[in-house]
């Protein structure tokens, strides 16, 4: 399918597709009710052999747990169910379109525990617990949902098209219709153009209930999935942790090689030329006095620059201002060498905890930066404030618009590293502006 980037290099979004049939005459035929039908159907089967594993690796490790071989027929029984739960999450993907992100995997206690290190792992992993539960749990709710989707689907269509073969009862099976009741002494038929008719109308209401039923069965499936056969809270959470803590030592990395650049190429090669020269003055000072002069007094003039480089280097790690006085006079600093004129407006009751007040300073320090370099902004605004637990930035310009977390664009390193600390960045950038950057972070008293 061809994306349509228009002529400002965004992507488009693809036009609506009409349709003649409202979407509940539509439900029935549509490839999603067709697929969740699909999965409900195979769902008994797959249930059966899951629920007949579980239940008899289970007992037969419980009833050889006397001896040295009941623990690794446990661990082989959470083995097999972690198979069968990798199983699930693809079907789940493919019929139901819920992508379900797999647990993290059994890992031995260490890497030379052998084979009684993978059993012991299997044994104490909550995972491939949820995941024997499940074998256990989807059998009853498989055999429903089996029963029910397949008897609606059968029972609906079949009396909805029942007046286009009802002439097959009295010409092939001699009965005048379909049969419905009988006993010794009666026998009740649908045959005439009534029951026919109303035989249908039901069929049709069926027909039209049945997929907000089936999608209905078929959720509840994607929750169990979802809550037994996906990674645990935790588990998330200290993955998303140990992610972040590489961002963080990337960035920690990436500003100390930044400082030794500075200070090499920057003040330290301005020193380095400026003891040379204080020592060719020396030389000169008996024999050529005003020439000695003459060089002391640019040698004088390279000290200045180099301790300005030094003060801006030193307000790049940490600037004092923030320290003593806090964001409100640390951010009208930053707006003050802005080259669009900037309104900072800080409404905090108290200071923030140091940390975070020195990344809100930092992430509004480098996006006026970007208002700087690429907006071609005419005027630029920065608010913080405190909303419950979390510190809001926002910093708005009118320049162009544009701007994007693209990933390899200096907005996505700074979303990573806000990140890191539970933070949050959220770009309102359209083409031609203007552009609103929001910043979340969490409030920690000092």
């Amino acid at each position: 399918m061809a994306i349509d980037y228009g002529d400002h290099g965004y992507p488009t979004a693809p036009a609506e597709r009409h349709h003649r049939l409202p979407l509940a005459l539509r439900a029935p035929l549509s490839g999603r009710t067709w697929r969740a039908f699909l999965y409900l159907q195979l769902s008994l089967p797959i249930s059966i052999a899951g629920f007949t594993w579980a239940v008899a690796t289970v007992s037969m490790g419980l009833g050889l747990m006397v001896t040295f071989i009941g623990l690794p027929v446990l661990a082989l029984g959470l083995a097999g169910a972690r198979v069968l739960g990798a199983v699930e999450r693809t079907r789940t993907r493919l019929l139901l379109d819920a992508d379900v992100e797999g647990p993290l995997p059994v890992q031995a206690e260490n890497r030379n525990g052998g084979f009684m290190g993978w059993v012991w792992a299997l044994l104490k992993s909550g995972a491939s617990w949820r995941h024997l539960v499940y074998a256990v749990v989807q059998m009853p709710w498989a055999v429903c949902t089996f029963t029910a989707s397949l008897i609606l689907q059968c029972l609906g269509w079949s009396l909805f098209l029942y007046p286009a073969y009802q002439w097959m009862y009295p010409t092939w099976w001699g009965q005048p219709g379909m049969q419905v009741f009988s006993d010794r002494d009666h026998e009740v038929y649908l045959d005439n153009p009534f029951e026919v008719a109303s035989a249908s109308a039901v069929g049709l209401v069926i027909v039209l209930a049945t997929p907000w039923l089936l999608h209905g069965m078929a959720t509840m499936d994607r929750m169990l999935v979802k809550s037994l056969l996906g990674p645990s809270k935790l588990a998330v959470r200290v993955a998303r942790l140990e992610q972040d803590r590489g961002v963080v030592v990337d960035t920690a990395a990436a500003d100390l090689r930044r400082i030794e650049r500075d200070l090499h190429d920057g003040a330290q090669a301005r020193l380095v030329a400026l003891a040379m020269d204080l020592g060719m003055a020396k030389e000169k000072l008996l024999e050529d006095p005003e020439a000695a002069a003459k060089m002391v007094d640019e040698a004088h003039g390279e000290v200045k620059i180099a301790l300005q480089e030094l003060r801006d280097l030193a307000r790049g790690i940490h600037p004092a201002v923030l320290t003593d006085r806090g964001l409100d006079a640390a951010l009208s600093s930053v707006a003050g060498r802005c080259t669009v004129p900037v309104a900072v407006h800080v409404d905090l009751d108290s200071r923030p905890a140091p940390a975070i007040e020195g990344i809100a300073y930092f992430t509004v320090s480098e996006l006026l930066q970007n208002v700087s370099k690429h907006s071609r902004a005419r005027s630029a605004r920065v608010e913080v404030w405190r909303s419950g637990n979390r510190v809001m930035l926002q910093v708005w310009d009118d320049g162009r618009g544009g701007a994007s977390t693209a990933e390899g664009s200096g907005l996505a390193g700074l979303a990573e590293r806000l990140g890191s600390v539970d933070g949050l960045l959220v770009v309102d950038s359209p083409a031609g502006g203007p552009t609103t950057v929001t910043a979340e972070l969490p409030w920690r008293d000092r």
